[in-house]
């Protein structure tokens, strides 16, 4: 059975940027991810990538390279971000924890996909049913 994975922002900085210790371990899981089914990344990803490539032009061709198919952000993934983004600042939660990973981690849960991510504390707080390739759950 195939399964999608919802890449991370971070984690295609650490492919995509310079050179840093998780360098390695996400490019490896990339292409395990990619053995297992399609890639895929929403249109808040590819807001977060865009000041890290100089052009659209070339971000496309990057994502092409991986194959890497784009999403874009369902309705009810949206309100459930909303929902979940509302009762983290509720219970005490600051503005440093935005609201683009909850649409991130909404998205990966409404649309069934796995989530590549290298924070997977800040998910599996809010999205306890969500399944992550992280290098604490895949080292």
């Amino acid at each position: 059975m195939k399964i999608s994975t919802l890449i991370d922002t971070n984690v295609l900085i650490d492919v995509w940027g310079p050179a840093g210790p998780l360098t390695k371990w996400s490019g490896s899981a990339i292409a395990s991810c990619r053995r297992d089914g399609a890639l895929v990344v929403n249109t808040i990803v590819w807001s977060e990538l865009a000041p890290l490539i100089a052009t659209e032009t070339a971000l496309r061709k990057a994502a092409d390279m991986l194959e890497i198919d784009r999403e874009f952000l369902p309705w009810d993934a949206a309100f459930l971000a909303g929902v979940t983004h509302s009762r983290y600042r509720r219970a005490g939660g600051v503005r440093e924890r935005t609201l683009p990973d909850f649409f991130i981690g909404a998205h990966a849960i409404v649309a069934g996909h796995r989530l590549l991510t290298r924070d997977a504390s800040r998910y599996r707080s809010y999205f306890p049913n969500i399944d992550i390739i992280s290098p604490e759950t895949h080292p």
